[in-house]
């Protein structure tokens, strides 16, 4: 399958069982001494001191009934607290990050969007019609709402909600042969974005609030948690990102059940140890069941090896990519009380020592990848580093060195954004 990318610090984390004691204590009590710590300082760049900055109850807080936490799409209140308190502090890395983000173009406060009724996307996004513009308006609805969150300037408020409004009134489909891919990716930021405003601001009007849920529910729902279970695997977790994300938007408990089950069942396809046996494990669903069949949609890689991924002998920037996605659905998941992270740790883990090691230059044997691989992760493994060395304490020496080396801060790209910021030794 074809999907062609274009384009694009803190103290080790503490000791395993330290941690777990830790998180025992209420997620409340900790948000409530981080604000009393930190009320006192000044943001750079803050808005009106209004009653809703100030910390009054927003009006679109989950009911009762809900399953969900809110908000709780990749970020959750603690995290933005948290991250809030180091940038008034001038720390780092999340004060460069800050100073990255304000200063990008998805920041901008005259930023238009470009809606259209059918986004069509073919190989490699080529046809283009309307493929960047809706990716490029997600990350900047995406962007303004962790502006909003971050300063309380209403005016990053109105920005996100006037983004995604545009889009809600106009998108009917995706077509042509990324149309899957696609969702994903904007469906991914589009979830982020809605989800911060619904539950931090009181001024998104109700009805295109719910016009707004009706397009991730008919549009881009649909699309996504089908699942793509013959395409490389980036496809599929990211799809499964944009639909966890949408899943709890809505909080829709059936689809997000579908879509971790669907991620439970991709992970251990995506990346390979040794337990598995002598080849890879098939794709939930796939037609790809044969020796010959796994090694071709390995890129042609016959030996196998802890850490190895589906598409690490493709380039490394499209298996950053999968590491990047299933690392966001694990850290909804977590938010959400659902531990994916334990599931995946041996995989995830060694994936990421393995592919930091050649990232860094290590020499590449001629067993893998006929002695050659396309290097380029990206800035893609910030969200899965904070909860395995920080969260857990386990050491990745080489996944350290790369993203404090050559990762940071991390930018905005396709469905990723900010992720220094956001996740940079953030225990909450």
């Amino acid at each position: 399958m074809t999907d062609v990318r274009h384009g694009t610090d803190g103290v080790e984390g503490p000791a395993r069982g330290r941690h777990r004691r830790r998180r025992r204590l209420s997620v409340t009590v900790v948000s409530a001494l981080v604000a009393f710590a930190l009320g006192a300082v000044t943001l750079p760049s803050l808005g009106s001191d209004d009653a809703e900055a100030a910390g009054a109850q927003p009006r679109a807080a989950a009911s009762a009934e809900s399953s969900f936490k809110h908000p709780g799409v990749l970020v959750s209140k603690a995290q933005l607290d948290f991250v809030r308190g180091r940038v008034k502090a001038k720390a780092e890395p999340w004060t460069s990050a800050y100073g990255a983000m304000v200063k990008s173009k998805y920041a901008s406060l005259s930023w238009t969007a470009k809606p259209r009724a059918t986004v069509e996307c073919g190989p490699g996004s080529s046809p283009n019609h309307g493929c960047s513009d809706e990716r490029e308006d997600a990350l900047a609805a995406y962007t303004h709402a962790l502006l909003w969150n971050l300063t309380k300037d209403r005016r990053h408020a109105t920005k996100a909600i006037e983004i995604m409004d545009a889009w809600s009134a106009v998108i009917k489909e995706h077509t042509n042969h990324n149309a899957p891919l696609q969702t994903g990716w904007s469906g991914a930021s589009f979830a982020r974005a809605g989800e911060l405003m619904k539950h931090t601001y009181t001024g998104w009007p109700g009805a295109r609030q719910s016009r707004f849920a009706t397009m991730l529910r008919t549009v881009y729902l649909p699309m996504v948690i089908k699942g793509r279970p013959n395409a490389n695997g980036n496809w599929e977790l990211i799809m499964m990102d944009a639909a966890t994300g949408i899943s709890v938007f809505l909080d829709d408990r059936a689809s997000f059940d579908k879509a971790i089950a669907i991620w439970s069942k991709r992970v251990p396809a995506y990346i390979y140890l040794k337990s598995d046996g002598a080849l890879p494990k098939s794709p939930a669903g796939s037609s790809k069941d044969t020796r010959e069949e796994l090694i071709d949609y390995w890129q042609g890689q016959s030996t196998f090896v802890d850490g190895l991924a589906q598409e690490t002998c493709r380039d490394f920037g499209h298996t950053g990519w999968g590491f990047a996605a299933a690392a966001h659905v694990a850290e909804t998941a977590r938010i959400q009380g659902r531990d994916l992270y334990s599931e995946a740790e041996r995989r995830m883990t060694k994936a990421l020592e393995f592919h930091a090691a050649y990232e860094l230059g290590a020499t590449v044997p001629s067993w893998l990848c006929k002695g050659s691989v396309d290097r380029g992760i990206g800035s893609v493994l910030e969200v899965a580093y904070n909860h395995y060395a920080g969260r857990e304490g386990i050491s990745l020496p080489k996944t350290k060195q790369l993203i404090q080396t050559r990762q940071r801060p991390s930018g905005a790209d396709y469905f990723l954004a900010w992720e220094t910021l956001t996740h940079a030794n953030n225990l909450n």
